[in-house]
């Protein structure tokens, strides 16, 4: 349930930030472009918040390892915006998140748990990269390359959850 709500926040929040995208082309959409971005950020930050939350959690009741701390990033007052205490989070929860990832698959070696954590990485990767199409704006490609990454990131992340599904059908047999 943890990971459905994940995935449907991500989902939501990715929907959201392709509906910016095409602000150009929707008449009512330039003027309230500010507030949606800021929600789209703000479903995103929820999914990766439970996307670690998740894992946290998995990892408290296998009783493999304590919790890591959890030390969020120091943020300066001055000059920092809800979209960039978004970002910052998001980026941390899904780091926070490749990095127990790694930790179970050290522990488990299982090839599912590194397509996982390489899912993560190509996310955390795509919110890097949207972080330079901030600094760099004059170069055009560096949001396709976000998207696609992130894109990529969930693709992987999903295909654990497929050979799951059907190796769970084999296990039962036809109806």
């Amino acid at each position: 349930m943890r990971l459905t709500t994940a995935f449907v926040f991500l989902g939501l929040g990715f929907t959201v930030e392709g509906i910016v995208g095409l602000g150009s082309s929707i008449p009512w959409l330039p003027p309230v472009t500010a507030t949606l971005v800021v929600f789209g950020l703000g479903l995103e930050t929820l999914g990766y918040f439970f996307l670690a939350f998740s894992h946290a959690i998995d990892v408290m009741l296998s009783k493999r390892l304590v919790l890591a701390v959890m030390i969020f990033p120091v943020l300066t007052v001055s000059g920092t915006t809800l979209n960039d205490l978004l970002s910052i989070l998001s980026f941390y929860f899904v780091l926070y998140g490749v990095v127990e990832t790694l930790y179970s698959y050290k522990a488990t070696r299982k090839p599912d748990t590194m397509l996982i954590a390489g899912g993560l990485s190509l996310m955390a990767s795509g919110i890097f990269t949207q972080w330079l199409s901030i600094v760099y704006v004059s170069v055009n490609l560096l949001p396709l390359i976000e998207i696609l990454l992130k894109e990529m990131g969930l693709m992987l992340l999903f295909v654990p959850v497929l050979s799951y599904v059907f190796g769970r059908e084999r296990q039962i047999g036809p109806i």
